[in-house]
């Protein structure tokens, strides 16, 4: 305690925010496996799961759309602690007796869930930026990518978690566990958090939720395709594969989703240095068009490979752990560059469009990942998957460069 004390406030507060952070993220993932595997267990169809999922997209759009505006208007420490309290009250929501538990209720659950989850990150992503002197470009970079990558490796544990509580608990006593533990945190967090962090000195008006720069709008146009290549096979397809087709058990599913997004997280974590770090460079457009460029093919050689009669689980765990590495620099990568691109008064509105874009890319995922796999198989989710990458790589193209631009010391 007493070496947090001589820490500089700003990174006590980044600090803070990051603990808030990990936290809600392991909730989230293990909610997220819990409701995968759960519902799947009691026979629902992938489509079906997928649409457990429809209302925690659709809100986390409106969310970061209107999250931003808040962010500016209350403060990014108020909208985080806004985001604990409703994650809380969305597991509670689900520890209700099994009867209760109809599809309805869970969508109004996964609604609060998905309200929670972007109000919470969207305040973590907009403190980094204030958090950092201007011209230090080098550290917001590093900042950003330890930020996110340490977010998506505990989002692996909390799968493992989710699937673990699952076959330790059961459904309800895991949510409510959660539930304890995650109150604990947001009345720790509701005593710490400084003060008006993020509130925009010029109060914005709600017609400035849509973004005015060209360079955000693309990158915001090349986030949605992106991370709808993700989730067009990760979130339903993929759980319900492994243990349809090779018999996995809840413990193998939450494991290898767990090891999967822990891995993208840790290569998240250390993107600068395979971005240009080394040789004193930040990434620009142009970066985000050749590591775009990179992955676009991936999904298409794994269903290529599972089309030959290759060993499945090889090809596809095999594949899927490259895709994960070359994808987690993509993130990287954009959630630097909307971060060094959005205004610093009032930063929340440019980082709420962005991630707009982000959960819009995810409901379509999501949405494609439960209908397409049920209709024509993993094959062409992963298909799909490709040609999204592809569109994300030929937007990043618009994407201004600075080409020779170095880091800040």
């Amino acid at each position: 305690m007493h070496a947090l004390t001589r820490l500089s406030p700003e990174i006590r507060q980044y600090l803070l925010v990051t603990g808030n952070y990990w936290a809600f993220t392991l909730t989230d993932g293990a909610l997220r496996m819990l409701v995968v595997l759960h519902f799947h267990g009691l026979g629902y169809s992938p489509l079906q799961i997928a649409a457990l999922f429809l209302f925690y997209e659709i809100f986390s759009v409106v969310t970061n759309l209107v999250g931003g505006w808040l962010g500016a208007q209350l403060g990014l420490n108020r909208t985080m602690n806004i985001g604990l309290g409703l994650q809380v009250a969305a597991l509670l929501m689900l520890s209700v007796p099994a009867a209760m538990l109809t599809v309805p209720w869970v969508m109004a659950a996964q609604a609060l869930s998905g309200i929670a989850k972007d109000l919470n990150k969207m305040s973590a992503k907009s403190s980094i930026k204030l958090l950092v002197a201007d011209g230090q470009q080098g550290t917001l970079y590093q900042w950003v990518a330890l930020l996110t990558g340490s977010k998506n490796a505990l989002k692996g544990v909390g799968f493992f978690l989710g699937g673990a509580l699952l076959a330790w608990l059961g459904f309800t006593a895991a949510v409510l566990a959660m539930a304890a533990v995650l109150a604990l945190i947001w009345l720790a967090s509701l005593a710490t958090l400084k003060k008006d962090l993020g509130k925009a000195k010029s109060k914005p008006k709600f017609r400035d939720l849509l973004s005015k720069s060209r360079a955000i709008n693309i990158l915001s146009a090349a986030r949605l395709f992106l991370f709808g290549a993700r989730d067009v096979w990760f979130v339903v397809a993929l759980p319900v594969y492994l243990a349809s087709r090779f018999g996995w058990d809840f413990w193998q599913v939450g494991g290898f989703l767990a090891v999967w997004v822990i891995g993208y997280g840790c290569v998240q974590s250390f993107a600068p240095y395979f971005t240009g770090k080394r040789s004193g460079k930040l990434p620009d457009g142009r970066a985000a068009f050749v590591w775009a460029l990179l992955l676009a093919g991936l999904p298409a050689a794994i269903a290529l490979g599972l089309g030959r009669e290759l060993p499945a689980q090889t090809v596809l765990v095999g594949g899927l752990l490259l895709f994960g590495a070359l994808f987690a620099i993509n993130s990287s990568l954009h959630s630097y560059l909307i971060v060094s691109y959005a205004k610093e008064d009032g930063v929340s509105l440019d980082v709420g469009f962005y991630y707009m874009s982000n959960a819009l890319g995810r409901l379509l995922g999501t949405l494609l990942s439960g209908w397409v796999f049920q209709a024509w198989g993993l094959e062409a989710c992963l298909w799909v998957s490709s040609a999204f990458v592809l569109l994300a790589a030929l937007i990043s193209m618009a994407l201004p460069r600075h080409a020779g631009a170095t880091q800040a010391s």
